[in-house]
């Protein structure tokens, strides 16, 4: 399989989509489902931003804008996506998407060594041209930094027993291969969970790590939201809980301001320079049925109102 199936993609466009002919930022392209969604929203003079890490959703997103001038193309991260707007002269963003799930292009191709159930090589950046690899960083970092971010970012419980049985191994043949890193953390749980592939928290560890996806985040979804209009929305599609709290403190920050603790005996609240948009919100059965990807997708809408 090597394509991409946008997830929640008529809820994001339908919370996204406030002025037809207004500018949009999508800071995380992948294969670009969502923007082309958005596209047939927006009128001739709406204009979309499409900001990508990986080399080939760039090429894709690059075909996309050869064919329909309403697009312009940066390659790089969602954290630089203010001075990428400064570049395509975009003066007032009514809406930015942050969709924050890995694309089934990445997942299937087993030499972005990504997904634990193809061997490749043990690569997982999200950019192949730039930065250290997993296998590289597997292959250097202690046992106590292994075990850190296998239990920070992977709530792994194997943690400290996986990052030993990894420095064992590799003492003996460096890891290299997926299939290698699989067997090494399969051979260290002694009790696996029932629900989950022996090695999914480990692979998002490292894939979060290696990728620096947390920080980026944290610094993205600051500059979007200093970014959109007053009226404008940001709209976020979270995949795990390490990434969907950044999201939902950050939101409540913008929505309740310098709000009192929620405990305590008063009526009214302070409000902040923002509004949530609706409860968060998952995909339905059906489209889960049709997409498994799409089972923990969480989507967020925050509106700027001043």
């Amino acid at each position: 399989m090597n394509t991409h199936q946008p997830i929640l993609v008529d809820a994001v466009v339908d919370a996204l989509c406030t002025d037809p002919d207004g500018e949009y930022v999508d800071a995380t392209f992948g294969r670009g489902g969502h923007t082309r969604a958005l596209l047939d929203r927006l009128s001739p003079t709406g204009r979309i931003l499409a900001i990508d890490r990986d080399p080939a959703a760039i090429a894709v997103a690059q075909s996309l804008a050869d064919t329909d001038d309403r697009v312009a193309v940066r390659h790089g991260c969602m954290s630089q996506i203010t001075q990428f707007a400064t570049e395509a002269r975009l003066r007032r963003v009514v809406g930015v998407l942050m969709d924050l799930g890995v694309s089934s292009p990445q997942i299937d191709d087993s030499e972005r060594g990504i997904s634990f159930r193809g061997d490749g090589p043990l690569d997982m950046r999200m950019d192949p041209t730039s930065g250290v690899s997993a296998s590289e960083w597997i292959n250097a970092a202690d046992e106590s930094e292994l075990a850190r971010v296998f239990h920070e970012f992977g709530e792994e419980r194997y943690a400290k027993r996986i990052a030993q049985a990894i420095v064992h191994r590799r003492a003996q043949t460096p890891i290299t291969r997926t299939a290698d890193l699989v067997s090494v953390i399969s051979g260290a749980q002694p009790k696996p969970d029932p629900h989950k592939h022996a090695a999914t928290r480990v692979f998002q560890a490292i894939r979060i790590h290696i990728n620096d996806e947390l920080n980026e985040l944290r610094v993205a979804i600051e500059a979007a939201f200093a970014l959109i209009c007053v009226g404008g929305r940001l709209v976020v599609l979270t995949f795990h809980s390490l990434e969907d709290r950044i999201v939902k403190l950050a939101f409540r920050k913008w929505s309740e301001g310098d709000a009192l603790p929620r405990r305590l005996p008063v009526t009214g609240r302070p409000a902040g320079p923002a509004r949530l948009i609706g409860r968060a919100r998952r995909a339905d059965a059906a489209e889960v049925a049709r997409n498994p990807r799409a089972r923990s997708a969480l989507l967020r809408v925050l509106e700027k109102a001043a």
